[in-house]
């Protein structure tokens, strides 16, 4: 399982903008406009309409009390973020269940996607009705492969019997609407996969100021998969902190939801840590070109390192345990 600590929110940034007034967590300390609405994109192909501001899954299963990971979530969705995310690893199984409590009587009112790790259609199928379990629904939204992170993963994925199966039975049986993948070690990976001979309705990746220095997926996955017009969701906006070192965070986020996606996944695992994000999500405004070229220079020299990205270059954030290759049951 991965480390709590690789998805870690926001922190003090030693880098904030010069004559900017921040708190703490490297945000802005102005109270958010709360008469302002969170805009909504349709994401691509779907034509689902979310919120720019997703809630992120990992950290809803970190609270010591699940009544707080209850109320959070519902406060982001009284908040008027609609979009969901999870998987079937996180904490166990705990984000999952902690959601599923905290919809309760709200379902239609959310856009929930959650991931499996199975590679197999048996054991997909598997993390499928474990999640549905957990998230005390009966269909998913968006049900995503979760991290596509080796040269190997495209063909695994589709070879006999493989997880790919398991999508079409799902969407058959009506307990998935639309299907995706996700991923963040290596562009070549998700550009793999879009050759295959497959209808993806969604993909989410890494799309960040550093990101656009190294193994770019904003400049390499980005341009295909609006191409194709794939529901595109983006991850890691703050690049687990370490885009602070070089930007505040209502920069990263801000520039993270000015790039053509349809949502962009954040964690909070605190009330405060929501309201932040609510913050720049509120009445937003994208970035001038101007703006994000200016960031991005800011930000060339420590993204071209690769120091800020450890997940794309480093194990530590890989699935555990690694996917089992085929040849797979039927």
């Amino acid at each position: 399982m991965r480390s709590t600590c690789r998805r870690n929110f926001l922190r003090l940034s030693t880098g904030l903008a010069a004559g900017s007034c921040f708190c703490g967590s490297g945000w802005l300390a102005f109270p958010s406009d709360q008469s302002k609405e969170i805009p909504r994109r349709i994401l691509g192909r779907t034509e689902l309409s979310v919120s720019i501001l997703g809630l992120g899954g990992w950290h809803i299963g970190t609270q010591k009390d699940p009544a707080e990971s209850v109320r959070i979530i519902q406060a982001a969705i009284d908040a008027g973020i609609n979009f969901l995310d999870n998987s079937n690893d996180y904490n166990k199984g705990q984000s999952e269940i902690r959601m599923g409590q905290a919809i309760k009587g709200r379902r239609d009112k959310v856009v929930l996607m959650t991931k499996f790790n199975a590679r197999d259609k048996r054991g997909a199928l598997k993390e499928l009705e474990e999640s549905l379990r957990r998230l005390q629904t009966d269909y998913l939204d968006i049900w995503q492969i979760h991290s596509v992170e080796r040269v190997e993963d495209p063909d695994w994925l589709f070879s006999p019997h493989g997880a790919i199966e398991a999508l079409d039975i799902a969407k058959r049986q009506g307990k998935v609407r639309f299907v995706g993948f996700t991923g963040h070690k290596h562009p070549d990976y998700h550009l793999a996969m879009l050759k295959k001979d497959y209808s993806w309705d969604t993909i989410q990746m890494p799309l960040n100021i550093l990101d656009a220095h190294f193994r770019s997926f904003q400049h390499r996955v980005l341009p295909v998969a609006q191409e194709k017009k794939l529901g595109i969701i983006g991850m890691k906006p703050i690049a687990f902190q370490n885009a602070l070192k070089v930007a505040s965070a209502e920069e990263c986020l801000r520039y993270a939801m000015s790039l053509p996606v349809g949502v962009t996944l954040t964690g909070c695992e605190t009330m405060e840590r929501l309201e932040q994000a609510l913050r720049v999500a509120r009445g937003f405004q994208p970035m001038t070109q101007q703006q994000k070229e200016t960031l991005l220079a800011r930000s060339r020299e420590f993204g071209e390192s690769s120091k800020g990205e450890p997940y794309k270059t480093t194990t530590g954030f890989d699935n555990q345990p690694p996917a089992t290759p085929p040849p797979y049951e039927a």
